[in-house]
């Protein structure tokens, strides 16, 4: 079982949370994993190291999203633009991928964590397909944190296939072109039935989202740090948490004032 250890210094003493208001957390946070390759090439190491150093990283966040509270965390494993890689990088992405799933399912699942996939997974090879399902499947039930990871994803690719979609679905006469509007595009995206990201997260000193949730990102507070990936540790997650929870959100409209 994972340490309870929110609301408690670190053994360096450098950092408490006492100040994390619980009742104003982002319902859904969504980070693009990125520095793997920089962090090991950083230390004079092949980018392989960074990648299975990124992989931990994941697990220290997933379990302190999961003990505050946060309701769904999205994660950017690999996208539809990573298969551009060296074969031997992509190659071992996605034996780290079957590792996590071997590794982790059961403290996911004892810990009341849904994962879910989004992307082309249909894409993949067979042997990894399995194993998503069989992951999925075993964790269906469960109702705490929403462990959502983007595997062979693309914003654009999702929203092509939604328009795919729909437009079938006006071809067999089964939704009229008037009819067509945001909450029906919303149905048909990989993320139907999940919240729009409140707070996106990204690492590594890049300010871009890369292809990532293009239209569920519409409103997201954006949360950015030079720290690469591997090095991102619970204290930065709740960090980015705390500033968001400074923030006000408009979603368009005025800033709220109050008359005198």
């Amino acid at each position: 079982m994972w340490k309870k250890w929110f609301g408690k210094k670190s053994a360096s003493n450098e950092y408490d949370y006492h100040d994390i208001d619980l009742d104003k957390l982002p319902c859904h946070v969504a980070i693009i994993m990125d520095g793997n390759g920089r962090w090991a090439q950083n230390k004079g190491l092949p980018r392989t190291f960074g990648h299975r150093a990124g992989v931990e990283t994941l697990r220290e966040i997933v379990m302190t999203a999961s003990e505050i509270g946060v309701k769904v965390l999205t994660a950017y494993a690999f996208s539809t633009e990573n298969w551009r890689r060296p074969a031997d990088e992509v190659s071992l992405l996605m034996s780290l991928l079957a590792e996590y799933l071997d590794n982790e399912i059961k403290e996911l699942d004892d810990n009341n964590v849904q994962i879910k996939f989004i992307g082309k997974i249909d894409e993949l090879a067979p042997a990894l397909q399995s194993k998503i399902e069989k992951a999925q499947a075993q964790t269906a039930c469960n109702t705490g944190l929403i462990l959502n990871l983007a595997v062979n994803y693309g914003g654009r690719a999702e929203l092509t296939r939604a328009v795919k979609i729909i437009t079938e679905k006006v071809l067999h006469q089964e939704l009229a072109v008037e009819d067509i509007n945001e909450t029906i595009i919303e149905e048909n995206l990989y993320t139907t039935n999940l919240p729009a990201p409140d707070l996106l997260i990204r690492p590594s000193g890049d300010f871009r989202i890369s292809n990532f949730l293009l239209w569920q990102v519409a409103y997201a507070e954006f949360w950015f740090t030079d720290i690469n990936w591997p090095d991102f540790k619970p204290e930065n997650f709740l960090q980015a948490i705390r500033d968001y929870q400074q923030r006000e959100r408009r979603f368009g409209g005025l800033k709220n004032t109050t008359k005198r």
